[in-house]
């Protein structure tokens, strides 16, 4: 049948069995934009504020060679909670698509076989990491008392790994109902939590090192028991997934989660780099690498919050075919980005030397911490680039384009910059490297991402009908694929 439209008409949000409309197909993208990353960097942020906490406390303690374990440790927890944050990002795009075309009852069900998938996958990277926790730990440059520290840590916090991964796809399954404050929450709890047990279990109970630990593993049982009740009492958003459910969405979530997972991998994967170089410094330098590693996202959380709060705003717009939508986004998110960004840098570099202060940093240690905040701050205008192009690629069917993207500036725009810095110019040449490192790759992701959007806009038509739900194996999947290699 012929759409009774007029060319350029736009097209309306499809109705909702339920009642209730998709909540990103209208209204102002900036608003939205603003709403979901103030309140996703609320909750982040708290839990970054509540990690730098921890570092203070054990920096109380005394002992250099705990700081540089938490480093490490550090480094380790971030590779885990990337492949948490990569899997949910698959169940914030595949739930978001289906409350986009008005298929609610089917969003339940891709809600609850997401977690189901989050579960399986956690247990099994826990299965498999364990055992090689000394090594790797080893592989990054620790040795003696502070190698055994943050193996011990890590040995204490890395079983709850499925507990977490469970509570983080649960708050992306809130952003994905555009629920931002009680997504907000999750995250805030959980912080807010940890706040209180740290100094208890580190020097209430003289646990040290390991009450940190504990402390971690004991909260993220809130992220999980607040998240289900968002989901489930409010929002009535979880059903248990049908078998053909469970199976065919297997595909699917794969598609995205798998790309998505390298992509956050990737980060790490850098970090990691660094963290290496710092070490051939001495421990000093890690430490304040450490301080650093723990200043940035709390500094940057509202970048770190942009990513995940685009996505479920891209995926119900793509669901409802709201091209237009998609790249007004785009363009809000990037105005954003770099108003955040010169605001913050201009705040840490005015406040550099009472942050070192506060962690009783001095020698290598200080010059690091004084250093990225004075100049390599700044280069997080291309992180936050590289963020929402990321989440463009990820919710719009070219999950590999963010692997492609990530890796490079992780790799190509890591290895050779912190190696030449580091041989150079020591510490903070290393550190100079890692920011100058992410110029070329935001401003390439950025500019494909708003391609990409443009050819998905031009083959689809301004009249064309909401997107009808998949049923095929490879459900999900971004009806355009057969055209990504014309997209660039």
């Amino acid at each position: 049948m012929n759409d009774p439209r007029p060319a350029g008409a736009k097209v309306p949000p499809p109705a909702d069995p339920s009642g209730e409309q998709a909540k990103f197909v209208s209204g102002s993208t900036m608003r939205h934009v603003v709403t979901m990353t103030a309140t996703g960097s609320i909750g982040l942020v708290a839990i970054f504020i509540v990690d730098a906490l921890n570092l203070f406390y054990i920096s109380l303690l005394g002992q250099q060679e705990l700081a540089a374990a938490i480093g490490y440790a550090g480094t380790l927890l971030f590779f885990t909670t990337s492949i948490a944050i990569g899997l949910s990002i698959a169940a914030t795009a595949l739930t978001s698509r289906a409350l986009g075309r008005g298929e609610r009852g089917e969003a339940r069900e891709i809600a609850g076989a997401s977690i189901a998938y989050m579960v399986i996958l956690m247990i099994a990277t826990v299965v498999v990491a364990f055992p090689f926790l000394g090594d790797l730990v080893r592989m990054m440059g620790a040795a003696g008392r502070t190698a055994e520290l943050a193996t011990e840590f890590m040995q204490i916090v890395l079983p709850s790994l499925p507990v977490l991964g469970v509570g983080m796809c649960l708050g992306a399954l809130l952003r994905a109902v555009g629920d931002a404050k009680r997504a907000m929450y999750v995250t805030l709890g959980a912080g807010a939590l940890t706040a209180v047990l740290d100094p208890i279990f580190i020097f209430g109970f003289d646990l040290g090192i390991h009450g940190a630990a504990i402390a971690t593993v004991i909260s993220r049982f809130a992220l999980v028991a607040i998240g289900l009740y968002g989901l489930i009492r409010i929002h009535n958003l979880i059903a248990m997934p049908s078998g053909r459910v469970l199976s065919r969405e297997f595909r699917a979530f794969l598609g995205i989660g798998l790309p998505a997972l390298m992509t956050q991998i990737a980060t790490p994967v850098g970090n990691t780099y660094v963290t290496t170089a710092m070490a051939e410094h001495g421990d000093a330098a890690v430490a304040g690498w450490a301080v650093v590693g723990r200043l940035i996202p709390v500094a940057f959380g509202a970048l770190f919050a942009l990513s995940g709060a685009v996505g479920p705003i891209l995926g119900q717009n793509y669901g409802a075919r709201r091209f237009d939508r998609l790249m007004s986004t785009m363009r809000d998110s990037l105005i954003f980005i770099i108003v955040y960004t010169l605001v913050m840098w201009a705040l840490l570099a005015l406040f550099r030397n009472q942050i070192a202060d506060l962690f009783g940093a001095e020698g290598a240690a200080r010059e690091v911490i004084v250093f990225f905040c004075l100049f390599v701050a700044g280069s997080f205008l291309f992180n936050g680039m590289l963020f929402v192009a990321n989440a463009a690629f990820n919710n719009l069917g070219f999950a590999l384009y963010s692997t492609l993207f990530n890796w490079g500036r992780s790799t190509l725009g890591v290895i050779p910059f912190v190696w030449l810095g580091s041989l150079w110019y020591g510490a903070t040449g290393a550190l100079a490297g890692y920011g100058l490192g992410a110029v070329v790759f935001g401003i390439v992701a950025v500019v494909v991402s708003f391609r990409v959007i443009g050819r998905i806009d031009q083959r689809a038509g301004p009249g064309d009908p909401p997107v009808q739900p998949h049923h095929s194996p490879a459900a999900g999947q971004s009806a355009f694929t057969s055209g990504k290699a014309s997209a660039l």
